[in-house]
């Protein structure tokens, strides 16, 4: 691999999953055999009853990164001062080797949709993204890592290409990225882009993480569904992805479904076997279920 200078000076933590609840008294009790875990900031803001107790043992035998979903920092509202000062506390407490969230936005007057919402990509945006980054990287007094999201639209008035865009905001704002390589196959699906340009015109030495997962296929339209294996295509980006930024900690999602923790860990080393170019066969899975599950949704949507 070529050796990248990663100017946010944060660690290569190795191979890491994502700590879900159902698997956190078998950790109690066994070794994690991973190398980090990443966490749901979100899942702690608020919690001091058993889960937190547990994440603090999990948390003095291997590193921990923080992974939001709220920040909305594509949002036209205001920042939610509570919410971050929540995440710092948390923060404080934890000392999680970063703290990460979406490029997205997630709401309105803080009504949290709990989806992460496309943003237009244009320069009124960036210049109004870089200046919220800023303000929440002076009010957690770290850096931001942002996470390039899945999409199922796109504006007609952007401009700007995602890559371009979050290459221009991490310089402008000095912003760290995680780049999710599932993510990136599944927008390129569903936009007719190629994923490969997309990874190649990022700015490597930026980039801090990976994410891994498995999307579902819905004739044709690739949903992230977090629940499936890593497809080969996948795998692929990653490889290319390390060896761009000369190595990056990489993270396994697995959020729906979820299978015993040996089975995830099995999952994760296959990235091993990928750096040695042996590429686990594994198709997109399919599913006949429609997109919108919701019957009411549906009805509104068939309707107009």
């Amino acid at each position: 691999m070529q050796q990248v200078p990663h100017r946010l000076g944060l660690p290569n933590l190795g191979l890491g999953l994502g700590l879900r609840s159902k698997h956190i008294p078998y950790l109690l009790q066994n070794d994690p055999i991973v190398d980090w875990f990443e966490v749901i900031s979100e899942n702690y803001l608020d919690n001091h009853g058993f889960q937190r107790y547990a994440l603090d043992q999990i948390a003095e035998r291997v590193p921990l990164v923080m992974h939001g979903v709220s920040l909305s920092i594509g949002s036209t509202s205001p920042l939610n001062l509570e919410y971050l000062q929540k995440l710092k506390n948390l923060a404080a407490q934890l000392k999680p080797a970063w703290i990460s969230d979406h490029l997205c936005w997630t709401g309105i007057n803080h009504v949290n949709t709990h989806d992460l919402l496309p943003i237009a990509l244009t320069e009124e945006s960036l210049e109004h993204v870089i200046n919220r980054v800023k303000q929440v990287q002076d009010f957690l007094e770290r850096p931001l890592i942002l996470e390039n999201p899945s999409t199922y639209l796109e504006y007609q008035c952007s401009t700007f290409t995602e890559w371009d865009f979050l290459s221009e905001l991490s310089r402008a704002s000095g912003c760290g990225l995680l780049l999710d390589v599932n993510n990136v196959y599944v927008s390129a699906n569903n936009h007719g882009y190629d994923p490969y340009t997309y990874i190649h015109h990022l700015p490597h030495e930026r980039i801090v993480q990976i994410h891994l997962a498995g999307p579902t296929d819905y004739e044709g339209f690739l949903i992230d569904t977090h629940d499936k294996p890593v497809p080969t295509e996948v795998w692929r980006l990653y490889k290319v992805a390390q060896e761009l930024t000369g190595g990056v900690s990489t993270l396994l999602e697995w959020d729906a479904d979820i299978p015993e923790y040996e089975a995830l860990v099995d999952e994760l080393m296959k990235a091993k076997r990928v750096m040695q170019n042996e590429f686990p066969q594994v198709k997109v899975v399919g599913s006949h279920e429609p997109i919108v599950s919701n019957p009411l949704v549906r009805t509104s949507i068939e309707a107009a």
